[in-house]
């Protein structure tokens, strides 16, 4: 049974402690919070679960530790006048008000890099369970139906189809080495084209969508790119067109998107990320050809480990005064 948020992880002493006080601002994995404890004074998301207690402390905190969909507001950060760096575990960080912390010279670390691999291997897997309907195929043997009514309809082939990316950062080139070896041609549309790759660049997504059969979405979340997939991309990835979000809930129109999924307007999507999780739209739940998983593309052991190290290593690097292993880019 998991604790309830405790005010701190410091002993029952009253002395006071000459670590950094830390402030979580998520419910933290074990493995994290195990290491920020062996290093630090945490208050675990006190300023939600006692804002009295968290307003007597607050001047003391000197981090603050998240996840990647952890939310740190210019408010939270302006009640902590000691702040020195906020670190995240996790790649995203587009809850955090970076240009808050950069106006205080508080740097912003995530952990990129460590999760490439995982996000590939789910992305890849959900183009495969909504094109091979694998989810759907196995309720059916489950249920009995395959002895009385025979085999399913016919799937979509994956191996050989066109392949278009949303974004080719470095978990968008992860996911285009393993399209190879499934045979598919690869596109792709980002800010700019990238020299030195084989792969067809488009401006727009709606451009890319038009000459794909997958749509796989692996770009940053935020402002720049709310609803970047809307009804008109949708149209265009047309309607033997599947979509794969893997990025961020924000990134798609996911109302466009249960709307063009019921009208066939695309054949299907395989969703990792929600625009209001852990709440997805509900009518997303009653559709077969949707595959839903609840936002666990980096959520192995290995992996996730990984990432706790990273993120205690920035937290670590910083109140020694060495420099940091990885800032987000505004902050580098």
């Amino acid at each position: 049974m998991t604790a309830a948020p405790s005010s701190s992880s410091s002993s029952s002493s009253s002395a006071p402690s000459s670590r950094p006080h830390i402030l979580s601002v998520a419910k933290l994995a074990p493995f994290f919070m195990s290491q920020l404890q062996a290093s630090f004074e945490v208050h675990d998301r006190l300023h939600d679960s006692d804002p009295a207690a968290f307003a007597k402390i607050a001047p003391q905190i000197r981090g603050i530790a998240g996840g990647g969909e952890s939310k740190v507001p210019r408010a939270l950060q302006q009640q902590l006048p000691a702040l020195e760096i906020i670190s995240l575990m996790g790649v995203g960080y587009d809850g955090i008000d970076v240009a808050a912390a950069i106006e205080r010279g508080i740097p912003v670390t995530h952990t990129p890099n460590v999760l490439n691999d995982e996000v590939a291997d789910l992305a890849m897997g959900l183009m495969l369970s909504v094109a091979r309907r694998i989810p759907l195929a196995d309720r059916y043997v489950r249920a009995g139906r395959w002895a009385k009514e025979g085999p399913m309809p016919l799937a979509r082939k994956v191996s050989g189809a066109r392949l278009g990316i949303v974004g080719l950062g470095r978990i968008g080139q992860a996911i285009a080495d393993r399209a190879q070896a499934f045979g598919m041609s690869i596109a792709y549309t980002a800010r700019s084209a990238k020299a030195g790759l084989p792969y067809a660049f488009y401006p727009t997504a709606a451009a890319l969508a038009a000459e794909v059969d997958f749509l796989i979405v692996i770009t940053p979340g935020g402002a720049g790119t709310r609803h970047m997939i809307n009804a008109e991309v949708l149209a265009a990835l047309g309607s033997g067109g599947y979509l794969i979000n893997v990025a961020r809930g924000s990134v798609v129109d996911e109302a466009a998107l249960v709307d063009a999924l019921q009208r066939g307007v695309i054949a299907g999507a395989g969703l990792d990320v929600f625009e209001n999780e852990p709440h997805p739209l509900e009518a997303l739940w009653a559709l077969d050809n949707v595959v839903l998983t609840p936002h666990m593309a980096s959520a192995t052991v290995q992996t996730r480990q990984a990432m706790a190290d990273l993120a205690a290593d920035n937290l670590r690097a910083h109140f020694a005064g060495t420099p940091l292993l990885t800032p987000v880019p505004e902050c580098a």
